[in-house]
């Protein structure tokens, strides 16, 4: 019997190219958006995942309560993970992590930049980051010890073996001991990074990460495993941490400024990134499970599709279900068939789906940033493939086989069959469905692109075109005044500065800020950076009063502050009156125009900048001539070549950096209109099957009114009508959802652009006049049709 079922669905395919052609398009095409969002999706739930110790490992962050505003932050104090473990017996394992450094690496001859970071010693025993050479307890245990990736071993030393041991120079200045070689990391993995030093030289390094008071590195903790083999109780242990600081910090039991410590789980610190009001409240998660949505929105589309261009047949195939009912078919066998039919044709679809996907996904990759391949040696990946097709071809082909199956056989074989109200209504809440969904994408796309060009259009405050960063390092620190006066002689360069971080990422903050008339009460946190002379001038910054200079012997204890800072302290006309940031009382010499020192995802904060006369691990700002940066870059190339050789010459451009605070809403709104077109061309062709069933249905109407002196234009008129009212109803219906679904993704954004009625009225426009094209067809080929035939037609 199914052999039978495959011959005739076979032929069937065969006798009917164009349509089956069409349908197999419209179903492959919603397949390779869904399978395409399937395996992204599978790559964001995979990150992260293969640490084998995922379930006890936490992230311990900060909970700050201050200036009414509760905020979270995954920055701790230095000394917090040593001082856990020792306290709190349910912590097994416990290590420091600090951001990503870039440090120059020299072996022998061979010197390169590499990006790194500090970790705790017990950073391989909780991490399942696999050891190639050393052993996890002695890795990081000491101050000169260098764990070092597979990748660098090998462009060193030749192999890990070889590098096991070995010396490195960092920075031109320390030596290193490899103490162990780590495979390289998969990339799967959120943190990345090539080689990791010990937690010791990071506080060695950093003398005021001894202070309780201070936070910027993260901790991380691994809990025991519970006796009987369940998850350890971290909400027990939550309750504990929380005061903890308290105790070990006594300056905070009558500060204003009040922290809270709690835990994270690990594995969900990736997808779970977004805090509100200090509690977790979405993150990369928002974008999964909307992109899951639109997976299952573009595959009904597909099936809907494929419904309509069945319809559109069904009264050339109701004469072949008459017979068969007369000989004997009961609608079980029937329905069976017109299933395997779909499914037949759903899995020619699959096939061609897969060929588009494995075409298409090295693009894709370079799209999202990803590494995504087919898993072929994995059962589950073919069992996914083989479920989406099963459900896809039960979808589309339930309503054909269940309406062609029910028609009477008398009716059908006498000719005088008619199809119902409630079988027209239920098609055309079909095509209404699917342009409800199209809609959606469509009003979506606009808006997120709106909002990306607000984001990269808007103005910061300064000046980020013709920025370069270059990193002070090596003899660059100690020839910086050299470098600078150097540097202002060459063609192309217009100023130059340095500062902590970069103009869109500060340096840190702090609450230790005094100043007149502050009350017991007040607890503000403040933003700050230290800079070089030059500052305001190089960023090109709104400036009452001064900048820092060298005709005033005391601006080392003086300071700018921005708008926004000078409102939560009170000051009117800040200029003169003084200021006091950890206890070194100063005086404000210059009010800033308040500028984005981040992503417009955050309201700008209070600033406090100083004078800093060390560039050590600062970044150099450099202004180039507008039109000349090449010019310019040579010019820096070859000073940075005579006056710092040992080290590699590299920069960034301010825009770029600047491009990656936003690189999720770029991608997402990238893939919005490829999905979004997509979704209209698919439910186009189902419309295009509507309206051949339509007009097959009206033939010897159409034939009698050309008899009666109808226009070809009126009848265009009268076929399409029927269908623009299907795509008026939908986006009256898709308006009011897509106004609430964008404006709860605006709402992430401190700055953002407001959803306007023409959004919704264009988007709209767009949809009729796509529908109308589609419609346009069938409609003037009916109207063209010979009235003699058309009357002639059984």
């Amino acid at each position: 019997m199914i052999r039978n079922y495959l011959k005739i669905a076979w032929r069937n395919i065969a006798h009917n190219k164009t349509f089956s052609a069409i349908n197999i398009l419209g179903l492959a095409l919603g397949m390779v958006c869904s399978l395409l969002i399937f395996l992204w999706i599978q790559d964001e739930f995979s990150v992260d995942a293969y640490h084998a110790n995922g379930t006890r490992l936490y992230n311990v962050m900060e909970r700050q309560l201050y200036d009414g505003k509760v905020v979270a932050a995954p920055s701790t104090p230095g000394l917090l993970s040593d001082e856990l473990k020792k306290k709190f017996p349910e912590i097994e394992y416990a290590a420091g992590f600090s951001w990503e450094d870039q440090r120059t690496f020299t072996v022998g001859e061979k010197f390169n930049r590499e990006k790194g970071r500090f970790a705790g010693a017990d950073w391989f025993s909780m991490f399942t980051v696999p050891l190639l050479e050393g052993r996890p307890e002695t890795a990081l245990n000491a101050p000169a010890n260098l764990a070092i990736s597979r990748k660098l071993a090998e462009n060193y030393f030749g192999s890990p073996q070889a590098a096991i041991g070995k010396s490195i120079r960092l920075d031109n200045q320390t030596d290193y001991q490899v103490t162990a070689v780590f495979e390289n990391l998969p990339d799967n993995s959120s943190e990345k990074y090539d080689y990791l030093l010990s937690w010791q030289d990071f506080i060695r390094r950093n003398e005021w990460l001894k202070d309780w008071g201070s936070n910027a590195p993260r901790t991380f903790i691994q809990l025991h495993q519970a006796r009987n083999g369940d998850l350890p109780d971290a909400d027990r242990l939550e309750a504990k941490l929380k005061h903890f600081l308290k105790e070990v910090n006594p300056r905070m039991k009558e500060s204003p400024f009040k922290i809270e410590l709690f835990l994270q789980p690990f594995p969900e610190g990736y997808l779970y990134s977004n805090f509100k009001d200090g509690y977790q409240d979405g993150g990369r998660i928002e974008y999964v499970r909307l992109f899951g949505i639109v997976a299952v929105f573009i595959l009904l589309i597909a099936c809907i599709n494929f419904m309509n261009l069945a319809t559109a047949r069904s009264v050339r195939r109701a004469r072949e279900v008459g017979v068969r009912k007369v000989i004997g078919a009961v609608r079980s066998l029937l329905i069976g068939q017109f299933v395997g039919e779909a499914l037949l044709l759903t899995f020619l679809a699959l096939v061609l789906a897969l060929g588009i996907v494995w075409l298409l996904l090295p693009v894709f990759n370079t799209l999202t940033e990803k590494h995504i391949t087919f898993r072929y040696a994995s059962p589950s990946f073919w069992a996914t493939l083989l479920g989406m097709a099963l459900l896809t071809g039960l979808i589309a082909g339930s309503y054909p086989a269940l309406f062609l199956s029910s028609l009477n056989p008398i009716r059908v074989l006498k000719g005088s069959l008619r199809f119902g109200s409630g079988a027209r209504l239920f098609r055309q809440g079909l095509v209404v469905f699917q342009f409800v969904l199209s809609m959606l994408l469509i009003i979506g796309t606009i808006v997120v692109y709106r909002q990306i060009n607000f984001i990269q259009t808007k103005n910061l405050g300064y000046d980020r075109e013709n920025l370069i960063y270059l990193s002070a390092e090596g003899n660059l620190v100690d020839k910086y005044s050299t470098f600078k006066q150097e540097l202002l002689k060459s063609p192309g360069i217009q100023s130059m500065t340095y500062m902590d971080g970069t103009p869109t990422n500060t340096f840190g903050s702090t609450g230790n800020v005094q100043w007149p008339g502050k009350g017991p009460d007040v607890s503000i946190e403040f933003q700050f950076s230290t800079v070089d002379y030059d500052f305001t001038k190089t960023l090109k910054l709104n400036l009452k009063g001064r900048d820092f200079s060298k005709a005033y012997g005391l601006d080392s204890v003086s300071y700018l502050i921005n708008e926004t800072a000078a409102r939560r302290i009170g000051y009117v006309d800040p200029i003169g009156k003084p200021l006091t940031l950890w206890g070194k009382q100063g005086t404000i010499i210059g009010l800033i125009e308040d500028y984005h020192m981040t992503s417009l995802h955050i309201p700008i904060e209070p600033l406090i900048i100083k004078l800093s006369p060390d560039p050590e691990r600062k970044n150099i700002i450099i202004r180039t001539q507008p039109g000349q940066s090449r010019e310019a870059l040579a010019s820096v190339e070859t000073l940075w070549r005579q006056l710092n050789p040992k080290f590699p010459f590299s920069y960034k451009f301010a825009d770029q950096e600047f491009q990656k605070l936003y690189r999720s809403e770029i991608v997402v709104g990238t893939l919005a209109n490829y999905f979004a077109f997509l979704a209209i061309f698919i439910s186009c062709l189902g419309l295009f099957g509507l309206a051949a069933f339509t007009a097959e249905q009206r033939t010897k109407e159409i034939g009698v009114r050309k008899v009666l002196g109808a226009s070809v234009p009126s009848i265009v008129t009268l076929l399409s009508a029927d269908f623009l009212k299907l795509v008026l109803i939908a986006i009256l219906i898709a308006s009011p959802l897509a106004w609430y679904a964008m404006n709860r993704w605006l709402a992430d954004f401190a700055y953002k652009i407001d959803i306007e009625w023409w959004i919704f009225a264009g988007a709209g426009m767009l949809a009729t006049v796509i529908a109308l094209l589609t419609i346009s067809f069938q409609s003037i080929k009916a109207a063209l049709m010979d009235p003699v035939r058309s009357l002639r037609t059984e």
